[in-house]
């Protein structure tokens, strides 16, 4: 049976092969580090946005961004802002430089899975931002696609919904309904395969365990 380390490795060369650029980092802050003194310095983004993503606030990035010369902050999630205005920077972040979020899962081929409810952190993934840079914890990794799909509606969207106070059945029962409310997050799939361009999308594989 494969190591932790092994898994971890394993499934940074599945990404690698599927033309993701990945790193492995022992703990959120030396995720932090390798993003600030290896990835960014060779991106040198003008814009950077992020989509929701408790793994990628553990990191403590989006604080050391905050006040960056030459960098404007596209902040999709800021308390107090009118809904509508929240939308328009979410559009906006589909055209910025970099975006910065995390995966609901990782498969052990090299696949990134995630689920939204609006689609702005999914459609960011998959195509609009020039560069994306995804965190994971180790608890994301999943064997492959049923798996992932498995922990999403059984996991992570339900905890999630939790979090967000949603009034749907999957946050007081803790697993998916398959439901039809109006603050239902389970709407749009995505399930990044390959990276193209190869190199567009990096994944920082963490060794712990983060997120939901």
């Amino acid at each position: 049976m494969p190591t932790r380390a092994e898994t971890l490795e394993s499934c940074r060369d599945a990404l690698t092969a599927n033309g993701f650029e990945a790193f492995l980092a022992p703990s959120p802050q030396q995720a932090a580090e390798l993003f600030f003194q290896e990835i960014l310095p060779k991106l040198r983004p003008q814009t950077v946005s992020w989509g929701d993503s408790l793994t990628l606030e553990t990191t403590g990035v989006l604080q050391r961004l905050e006040g960056r010369a030459g960098i404007e902050l596209i902040k999709s999630f800021e308390q107090g802002v009118p809904w509508r205005e929240i939308i328009e920077r979410r559009r906006r972040a589909l055209l910025s430089d970099l975006f910065l979020t995390g995966s609901n899962a990782v498969t052990g081929c090299g696949q990134l899975v995630n689920l939204d409810m609006i689609g702005n952190r999914t459609a960011a993934i998959a195509f609009g931002p020039k560069k994306v840079v995804i965190f994971a914890g180790r608890n994301k990794l999943v064997p492959d696609l049923e798996g992932a799909m498995a922990r999403i509606r059984h996991h992570a969207a339900p905890a999630n919904a939790g979090r967000h106070r949603f009034a749907t059945p999957c946050a007081t029962t803790g697993h998916c309904h398959d439901c039809t409310s109006p603050q239902r997050i389970c709407n749009n799939w995505s399930v990044m395969a390959k990276s193209y361009p190869q190199g567009r999308i990096k994944v920082v594989l963490i060794d712990a365990e983060l997120g939901l």
